[in-house]
């Protein structure tokens, strides 16, 4: 028998919720690659005044309203079978983002240059929608036609007739946000078992060029039901529910420095990033101040503020003087970062519009390095960003 609970005894689960706090069934697939959960209730307290005679704290009452939060970290991970569903932190990117993703189960090409495809039947794709071809993602810029489409950067070799396009599954913005219920579950099953159950992400970070890609997802949660203080109601359950029966866990998680990096209109990609990230920041308020419960009752989505942060060795190309020109004149650049270089272990963002600040000229180092801080994303209508697997 161990003394202590190993941290790596740890397995966790994520799934959405068909209604605010109500915990769902879940299923060894609902398994996610985390690397750290952190969980935070605190009770709302006020100061008690009242005069007791002596100067001892005599306590706060029952029934305090709770606030509790998450902060979860997991690694970029390989999506080996798209035709099974979508990756397993699914919920995490539909939370952060709202929209329904659109599943593309691949084609073949007819006819393509590298910057447009020819399917050989009806695509069925809209404008944003990722494609992947050669270990490379793109987003589809105009439909031409039911059968031909543009993309926005152009590939790095040509698709011949007969190629095959890769499935992907692309998350859009929308005004809404689903919550997630997750559960952390240790060894040994007697050990205290926790479900956060509620959650929404407030905040999701994309983190570039580090040892391993990786996500970030923090946020408010409605409460922090475990094993030991259950009681027959919390998250709608009758019973604190068990661990699924483990399944095999196979998956790759892809290196920090693989990848691409498009900045502007140019046809080239940079080459000369040193490290970058995008953060979408929902700007979430609980309704939590009314009467009747500890609990918050439900949340609500404020202004979307979608950002990147980069940094870049400066050349003396063209490329590089339009991005600083760019900058200067505050006008707008589309940016792009695909993540991995293989089939199954694609990611990519896409921002169709980012006003560049002004960069900081960092010389401490051998080579003029470039820091470009919070750029942020703008759109029209739910369209800043757009993220995809492939």
């Amino acid at each position: 028998m161990s003394c202590y609970i190993s941290s790596n005894a740890n397995r966790l689960y994520t799934a959405l919720e068909s209604a605010y706090g109500q915990v769902p069934a879940i299923t060894a697939a609902n398994r996610i690659a985390a690397i750290k959960l952190a969980t935070r209730q605190e009770l709302e307290t006020a100061e008690r005044r009242d005069k007791t005679g002596s100067r001892t704290f005599p306590g706060f009452p029952m029934g305090l309203r709770r606030r509790t939060s998450f902060d979860l970290t997991t690694y970029m991970t390989s999506w080996d079978n798209p035709f099974s569903g979508p990756p397993s932190y699914d919920p995490l990117f539909r939370s952060s983002l709202g929209g329904t993703p659109l599943l593309f189960l691949g084609g073949t090409v007819a006819a393509g240059t590298q910057s447009a495809l020819t399917f050989q039947s009806a695509h069925g794709l809209i404008p944003n929608q990722a494609v992947s071809h050669g270990g490379e993602i793109r987003f589809v810029s105009a439909i031409v036609d039911t059968l031909t489409v543009q993309l926005n950067a152009p590939l790095s070799v040509t698709p011949l007739a007969g190629a095959p396009i890769g499935a992907t599954i692309t998350y859009f913005p929308a005004t809404d946000l689903p919550s997630l219920s997750l559960y952390d579950y240790w060894l040994p099953a007697s050990a205290v078992q926790r479900i956060l159950s509620g959650a929404v992400v407030d905040k999701m970070q994309i983190e570039l060029n580090g040892d391993y890609h990786q996500f970030e997802f923090s946020g408010p949660a409605r409460d922090l039901i475990d094993s030991v203080s259950f009681s027959s109601g919390d998250g709608q359950l009758t019973s604190f529910p068990a661990e699924p029966d483990p399944a095999p866990f196979n998956y790759s998680i892809i290196p920090g420095h693989l990848g691409q990096v498009w900045l502007g209109t140019g046809p080239d990609r940079f080459y000369t990033l040193t490290s970058g990230s995008v953060s979408l920041d929902n700007n979430l308020a609980l309704r939590v101040k009314e009467f009747g419960s500890s609990l918050p009752r439900c949340i609500s989505p404020g202004n979307r503020t979608v950002l990147a942060k980069f940094e870049l060795y400066e050349q003396d190309d063209q490329a590089t003087k339009e991005l600083y020109q760019n900058a200067r004149l505050q006008s707008p650049v589309e940016v792009m970062f695909q993540l991995g270089q293989k089939s199954g272990q694609l990611f990519g963002v896409r921002m169709t519009s980012v006003i560049p600040q002004v960069p900081d000229f960092d010389d401490s180092d051998g080579r003029l390095q470039w820091k470009f801080a919070n750029s942020q994303a703008q759109g029209t209508l739910d369209d800043e960003i757009t993220v995809a697997f492939g």
